[in-house]
């Protein structure tokens, strides 16, 4: 650190330098972080002014508090930007195109935190059905990010090895266990027929999905389901079949949708199928955007959303 009572002081410390000599005192800090510069820190007064010893001391650990914190800005910008990009790679570019199928899918970060979750989405080809697959990992930042990854590999790779559905749950819950004991998701897993427009679901631990018939009735499916993944490696995960009828829209999301505080997740899916219902048979797009308006408006979004 270097103090100077005056700017008459500085000018005779380094000769040459182009200096205002009508202002105060100057005290220059460098900011050190684990024994490496991150910074400089410039005290200005506005007249002349000694430094005691005291003074220096306190401004000298100020410096000190300074760097570190600064130090823990720019590690938590890093794997903000790593966590983010993470995801970024591992959410789909592109959904599948299938005859007699339009899907759709929607990712928000939230806005507390590492703004990256575990939240994810998927459609799979596997050559005779089209599995949708939504599911979210606990937690925030790069190692949920990671798991959410991982757990969106499992998924694709049992369902393009045309495993049943309730196969590709359970050996994603066991893989998990293995993977990060204590660490859990949710997940639901449609395998539909688009030539039939039979489906089979599995629900791990996430909120129901939401149906709009082609007569415009709306329904929270009561699927049964079993435990989050990555609790039980013996838990079971019910199949229930039903037949999508031409016309019909399935809505699969994540809790950060439907979550708000003073109101349990059963009166946010209701909020999701009220909306559904309201707006009608309208395109993909703008049904998302109207489901999710509410959610992109937000300054406060604590969550993260898949849809």
């Amino acid at each position: 650190p270097m103090f100077f009572e005056s700017m008459q002081r500085l000018a005779e410390a380094y000769p040459g330098i182009p200096i205002d000599t009508d202002v105060g005192a100057r005290a220059f800090l460098p900011l050190i972080a684990a024994g490496r510069p991150v910074g400089s820190c410039i005290l200005g007064f506005d007249r002349p002014r000694g430094f005691s010893p005291e003074e220096r001391t306190v401004l000298t650990a100020l410096a000190g508090l300074i760097a570190q914190a600064l130090k823990r800005a720019q590690r938590y910008d890093s794997e903000s930007a790593l966590a983010r990009g993470l995801q970024n790679a591992l959410l789909p570019l592109r959904l599948p195109e299938v005859d007699g199928v339009d899907t759709l899918g929607r990712y928000l970060s939230g806005t507390q935190g590492m703004d990256v979750g575990g939240d994810w989405y998927d459609v799979i080809d596997t050559g005779g059905e089209l599995a949708l697959v939504i599911g979210d990992v606990q937690g925030h930042g790069v190692a949920a990010a990671a798991t959410m990854g991982q757990l969106r590999s499992a998924v694709r790779a049992f369902a393009l090895n045309n495993y049943d559905p309730q196969e590709v749950i359970s050996g994603t819950n066991r893989l998990l266990i293995d993977l990060d004991p204590g660490q859990f998701a949710s997940c639901c897993y449609v395998a539909l027929d688009p030539v039939t427009g039979v489906a089979r679901a599995v629900r791990a631990g996430h909120p129901q999905p939401v149906l709009r018939r082609p007569d415009g009735r709306t329904e929270v499916l009561e699927l049964p389901g079993g435990i989050v993944l990555g609790i039980d490696e013996q838990a079971s995960y019910p199949v229930t079949e039903m037949r999508l009828e031409p016309g019909a829209m399935l809505a699969l999301f994540t809790d950060g949708l439907i979550e708000r505080p003073g109101t349990d997740i059963d009166e946010g899916i209701e909020r999701v199928r009220a909306t559904i219902e309201r707006i009608g048979a309208v395109p993909l797009a703008e049904t998302a955007d109207q489901v999710t308006g509410e959610a992109r408006a937000a300054t406060d979004r604590p969550d993260d959303i898949a849809l």
